[in-house]
């Protein structure tokens, strides 16, 4: 098999969170075809323990320990540069070292950096006959812009500037690349019009499940106190996009829902809470969970499954797993972008807060669609047909000339 260089900027392992749910299905069909050498940032102590798997499957290996917090301030030299602050946040001297270091041999002819700053350590190797792919998942200069206008000053004029300096490396970047990849046709559209010179390299590929993990056919057991009738949010609740999510619906629905139907809950179930969110704990009938060894048995048992994004990029796993689970899921337009759903038949959409509490009512008090009724059902067909993870990665193996896909084998 030929060789290739997997850049990510978070180890590929476990796959418990957006990105990584993404990077690991990559990995995993990568090395199905490809001797990968796999260079990735460590962010979390926690996941050091994971690289021990990892190693087994590459040809080699580079991991880098990546503290958030000197990332933070190291990312402020992209102040004084002009250049973004996400480049420098993700800037080092021993990752770049290993990557010339692999590339000087010449036998590595095909790279795919996962994330836009990832880029930059193969950017210099234009015409050295390395084929390149750089897949950045979402637009982030549009979710930049998106925190901007979400934001009061100094805030907002920080987030302006990043997503200015960030759209332009993503153009240079797309235009020196030999293909650019989205997670959705409509992150790929949204790219194409604000870098119109790359629109002949940018492509997507969407996100899959699995669905033998996240399968309603399985026991388990209830983590709802007495059997409550809970909602559920599922997501890091360290992404600011989540946080105010929750906030949201905690401060505009949960009061009025909460009024109407009193013995309701609203489960809370994710990583890294910040302290906005442990505060909501406080309000009557929320719980913040943290960390869970399992968010499945949150989603079987929940009456239903929420996802009110005011802020979204790219495709959220949340909505795909919850429908895989065959849950009914209440989303907002903004959750649903990229997932290919049918409001009224395999899911429900609200926007605004009354909208919200209205459908929530209507879908608690229909036994038949709470739970794993009819939009539950609808929705796990939804996902077997169009969601498999195969099907979904074979356009990125194309651009890195794979020929034909080979069988699924699951990792550990």
């Amino acid at each position: 098999m030929d060789q290739l260089l997997f850049l990510t900027h978070r180890i590929p392992y476990p796959p418990n969170k957006g990105d990584k749910i993404r990077s690991f299905h990559i990995l995993q069909y990568l090395c199905r075809h490809f001797h990968v050498h796999l260079a990735c940032f460590i962010d979390d102590p926690a996941d050091r323990q994971h690289t021990a798997l990892l190693e087994t499957l590459c040809a080699s290996s580079c991991f880098i320990e990546h503290s958030p917090a000197t990332a933070r301030l190291r990312g402020l030299r992209g102040l004084l540069y002009g250049q973004p602050m996400s480049l420098h946040y993700y800037r080092n001297a021993s990752l770049r070292r290993w990557v010339e270091q692999l590339l000087a041999g010449g036998a590595v002819r095909r790279a795919l950096a996962f994330s836009g700053p990832m880029a930059q350590y193969l950017q210099p190797y234009a015409g050295a006959g390395l084929r390149r792919v750089i897949d950045f998942v979402d637009v982030d200069s549009e979710k930049w812009r998106q925190y901007a206008a979400a934001k009061d000053w100094p805030l907002s004029q920080l987030y302006r500037r990043e997503a200015q300096r960030l759209l332009d490396y993503e153009r240079d970047v797309a235009g020196q690349f030999d293909a650019a990849t989205f997670v959705s046709a409509a992150e790929a559209a949204l790219f194409r019009l604000r870098a119109p010179q790359a629109g002949a390299r940018v492509s997507a590929f969407g996100n899959g499940v699995d669905t033998d993990y996240f399968s309603p056919r399985r026991d388990y057991a209830c983590p709802y106190p007495d059997g409550a009738a809970a909602l559920v949010f599922t997501g890091a609740m360290d992404y600011w996009p989540n946080v105010e999510a929750v906030q949201w619906f905690v401060w505009r629905v949960w009061p009025a829902l909460r009024a109407r139907l009193p013995e309701l809950r609203f489960y809370i179930v994710g990583a890294r809470p910040d302290a906005a969110v442990r505060a909501l704990a406080r309000a009557p009938g929320v719980s913040v969970t943290g960390t869970v060894p399992d968010i499945r048995p949150y989603l079987a048992h929940a009456r239903l499954a929420v996802a009110p994004l005011r802020i979204a990029r790219g495709v959220q796993n949340k909505v795909l797993e919850a429908m895989a689970m065959g849950k009914t899921v209440l989303a907002s337009p903004q959750a649903l972008e990229g997932i290919a759903a049918s409001p009224g038949v395999e899911l429900e959409v609200a926007d605004e807060a009354a909208a919200f509490i209205v459908q929530c009512e209507r879908l608690l008090a229909a036994p038949d669609n709470a739970g794993s009724g009819p939009f539950g059902q609808a929705a796990r067909r939804r996902i077997l047909r169009d969601y498999n993870w195969d099907a979904c990665l074979a356009p990125l193996g194309a651009l890195l000339g794979v020929a034909a896909q080979a069988p699924a084998e699951a990792l550990p």
